[in-house]
Formats: structure tokens, C-alpha cells, sequence
């Protein structure tokens, strides 16, 4: 049985809230958060699967860590009036003055299911060996930028006729050409299925026609994408493979400077 606990810290590093226990735990925080708190999961098992909640407004996220401690950044800043961290998150996320935070193993079932291998909704920015995780070589800058972070392409939520806020984020390119994003899943993955669903705020947005997705095991694929709001499929049987980039997008020729993508998807199993 693993050995969970989950503490909440201060910005300054001190508890302010902790719970243990084997295989299944939860902790309810009673209070409003302040600047630099932070969430600790710790385990003495991994790597390993497994599901987490950091808040009782979000979805569960099914995990794989690969170190013995995962720390989740609370994005809720009292001292800004206009909570622009907050701008890709549900309204009711971290507020308030009773919080549930959750912790167990995955079960084994789980860990067979066929899957969306992409969705992770507590990814952040840097690679804290949760899984999967996602990161670009381009990202939309500026006051608004949470709203066009990487990770907002792989938290689940496929809402893309607007481009802002909640729950209208997306990954921005910051209109560069060269623009890249890398889904990684930490371990050797079995897909068959890609779905990309660009934003689709017309005519604001823009579109691209045509991308490259390269794999880990060398192999690449070009798609042809469309003027679409629904999500569009490929189908790219890979086995054992552990990330996948979309790379070398071809913007359409529209006036709009600003294509975007709102989520990935990656349908499969884990490798066996």
C-alpha cells in the first residue's frame, strides 16, 4: 500500500493544513488562501498512477508521478484586483473559506481503461514529473497571458467559440511562425486516436490548414485542418511511444493574425 499525504504550505514554507494515510486520503482546508500557498501530494511509491483533486470545483486528474513529491501552485492572488491568473479557471476554484483536496492510488482497472492519454487539469508550467504535461517553444504574452498558456490545451475543455475567459482558453502562438507544442506522457503509450480543436472565434480567429505531428519513436504525420468548430480527428496508430509534437502549422490565408488552439487529444491505453 502506498503512504500518501497531502500538506498545504504557506508561502514562507510553514503547514497550514495536512493529511495522511495509505492508498486513499482527503483534506478539507478551512480558510481563504493567500499568495504562494501550495499544495504538496507526497507518495512512497512511484513512479506510479494516480488520481488527484486540488479543488472541489475541478475535475479529478488521473496522473502518472514520477517523483515522490508533486506541488501544485495555488493560481488565486488576493493582492490582484483583476485576477487575471484566475482568468482560465471555473469562478467558484480556490475561493472561498473551505476547501477539498484529494488523493489516491489508481486502480488497476483505471490504469487499463482506453482514455483521453492527454487530459491532465492540474498541469503547470514547469515539468514537475506529473503527467502528462505539455510545453511550447511560443506562447500569447501580456496582461491576459493565463489564457494562452500550453496548459490549457490539455485541461478537457473544448469550449472555442470565444477567446476569453473562462472557459474560452486556449494555447496562443504569439502569432510566431515557428511555433511548437509538445504533449508529454511520461511513459510508453499505445494511441490510435488524435483530436485537435482550434479556437473558432470568427472572425477574430484565424485557422491553420495544415500541421506536422512527430513522434518519439521518429515517425511524423502531416494533417490537413480545416475552418471547423468541432474537434477534428486523425487517426495515428503508434504503440510505445512516450510525447508527441504539432509542429510546422501553415496559417490560412485570413486577415486574422490569430489562430489558437483550444485542446489535444490523444486516445489509447497505457503500454503494456
Amino acid at each position: 500500500m502506498a503512504k500518501l499525504s497531502i500538506t498545504l504550505l504557506s508561502a514562507a514554507g510553514a503547514v497550514k493544513c495536512s493529511a495522511s494515510g495509505e492508498d486513499d486520503i482527503w483534506m478539507v482546508h478551512q480558510g481563504e488562501y493567500e499568495p504562494g500557498d501550495r499544495i504538496r501530494f507526497s507518495t512512497d511509491e512511484c513512479p506510479a498512477f494516480y488520481v488527484i483533486r486540488v479543488d472541489g470545483a475541478m475535475d479529478e486528474a488521473y496522473v502518472y508521478l514520477t517523483r515522490e513529491q508533486y506541488e501544485y501552485t495555488i493560481p488565486f492572488e488576493r493582492d490582484n484586483p483583476l485576477k487575471l491568473n484566475m482568468l482560465s479557471y471555473c469562478l467558484g476554484c480556490f475561493v472561498g473559506e473551505r476547501h477539498y483536496i484529494t488523493m489516491r492510488r489508481a486502480r488497476e482497472q483505471e490504469n487499463r481503461n482506453y482514455r483521453n492519454l492527454a487530459k491532465n487539469v492540474i498541469d503547470q508550467h514547469e515539468d514537475t514529473g506529473c503527467y502528462p504535461h505539455v510545453h511550447a517553444n511560443a506562447e500569447t504574452k501580456g496582461p491576459v497571458a493565463p489564457l494562452f498558456t500550453a496548459q490549457n490545451a490539455i485541461d478537457g475543455v473544448l469550449a472555442n467559440t470565444c477567446h476569453w475567459p473562462w472557459p474560452f482558453q486556449s494555447w496562443g502562438t504569439d502569432q510566431r511562425e515557428d511555433a511548437e507544442i509538445t504533449l508529454e506522457f511520461g511513459r510508453p503509450v499505445d494511441l490510435d486516436e488524435l483530436r485537435l480543436t482550434t479556437r473558432a472565434d470568427f472572425p477574430h480567429d484565424s485557422w491553420w490548414v495544415q500541421a506536422t505531428v512527430s513522434f518519439s519513436d521518429g515517425t511524423s504525420e502531416v494533417v490537413k485542418l480545416g475552418k471547423h468548430v468541432e474537434p477534428q480527428t486523425f487517426y495515428v496508430r503508434r504503440s510505445g511511444i512516450t510525447w508527441l509534437k504539432v509542429e510546422q502549422l501553415v496559417k490560412a490565408d485570413d486577415p486574422s493574425p490569430f489562430p489558437a488552439l483550444t485542446q489535444i487529444e490523444a486516445f489509447g491505453r497505457n503500454s503494456e
